[in-house]
């Protein structure tokens, strides 16, 4: 049964508040015993319908419409792949089904009051469940952060406070707002739930291709979702007495690429220059050493992305039918530059909505 534990000495996920750190040795919280039967699948809806699977089935259900998003297939200079469109979810990202899981956790402990750093989709995503389902939101922005996302959280009702300087200061201004008040940190990169509902996005694509994909490519923030995605294939696998699962291609911005490095062995120069794929703009992945344990030298890999292809991967997707934001599109770009990877169905997950972001021409 999958449990939620911590990585440094194993301590299980504490059964009252919502810890985004362990309490015991201070490292971070994951996911393990991870498992697939779709004979335990339920009759709910989207994501729900795994409800025990993912380790939170004595929890409520809220549900915005996240999880059973398209898979749509399309072809491109002969080229076929299958589009898994988690920009569809309620507030136009794959941050839902973490939202809709973290939301079920705080509903059930009787947590009223969260907050949040984010200029992103993780903040609409949050600041948009908290409003659906009576929860208080206060999201820590970085000064200047304007556009859709943004947007989005002030119009769900969340408090939103700015933060001058780096994006690292609103992660700073949210630790010392724990100390203030009685809230807490609804982390989407900390906590360990989104792991479990991330998981879901594989088990969804095997039921509608009708079998396991090849290659599955999908960009890395934090890495919460490619790590989620890679563990629900290792768990469909293991159900079906296969010692396979897909090939995991994660993919970065080349300005801010820090798991590559590592991958290609290779230093890791600072982001200093920032990058339209803004959702990916990360130097200390949080699911990074997780990432890199379970990827398979000469199967999987990591590839960092030209900031000059990001765009027109993006226009050419929207000439195919596929409207997604920077972040997503480094995905097709990634497709593009590995020919030895394109037999078999390959499968791009789009992780966020091109209205989340505007192309300067």
């Amino acid at each position: 049964m999958t449990k939620f534990t911590c990585v440094g000495c194993g301590n299980e996920y504490p059964e009252e508040g919502l810890p985004y750190l362990c309490p015991l040795c201070g490292n971070n919280f994951t996911i393990t015993d991870l498992a697939y039967n779709p004979k335990e699948k339920l009759v709910l809806p989207g994501i729900w319908a795994y409800k025990n699977l993912m380790g939170i089935s004595n929890n409520p259900v809220c549900y915005l419409g996240e999880g059973r998003t398209a898979l749509v297939k399309r072809e491109q200079s002969g080229t076929q792949f299958f589009a898994k469109l988690e920009s569809l979810n309620p507030s136009g990202s794959f941050k839902d089904r973490n939202s809709a899981a973290v939301t079920s956790f705080l509903k059930s402990r009787g947590i009223q009051n969260v907050v949040e750093d984010s200029s992103g989709n993780a903040g609409a995503s949050l600041a948009l469940y908290s409003a659906g389902f009576g929860i208080k939101s206060q999201i820590f922005i970085p000064a200047g952060t304007v556009g859709p996302k943004v947007d989005q959280i002030i119009a769900s009702g969340a408090s939103v406070q700015s933060v001058l300087g780096p994006r690292e200061n609103a992660h700073r201004a949210v630790l010392a707002e724990l100390g203030h008040r009685n809230v807490v940190y609804a982390s989407h990169a900390m906590l360990p739930f989104g792991l479990a509902a991330y998981a879901t996005i594989a088990f969804e694509i095997f039921e509608q291709l009708g079998e396991l994909p090849t290659s599955v490519y999908c960009p890395i923030g934090h890495g919460s979702l490619f790590y989620g995605i890679l563990l629900g294939f290792k768990a469909i696998s293991e159900h079906l007495g296969s010692d396979t699962r897909p090939r995991m291609i994660g993919v970065q911005p080349d300005r801010c690429s820090p798991l590559v490095a590592t991958w290609e062995k290779r230093p890791f120069s600072p982001c200093f220059l920032s990058s339209i794929a803004e959702g990916a703009m990360v130097e200390n992945p949080v699911r990074g050493n997780e990432i890199l344990r379970e990827l398979k030298t000469g199967w999987d890999d990591l590839l960092s992305i030209p900031e000059e292809q990001i765009i027109p991967a993006q226009i050419e997707l929207a000439r195919m039918g596929i409207y997604v934001e920077p972040t997503s599109a480094m995905v097709f770009s990634a497709l593009k530059m590995k020919t030895t990877y394109r037999d078999g169905i390959n499968v791009l997950v789009f992780s966020g909505n091109g209205l989340k972001y505007t192309i300067n021409k």
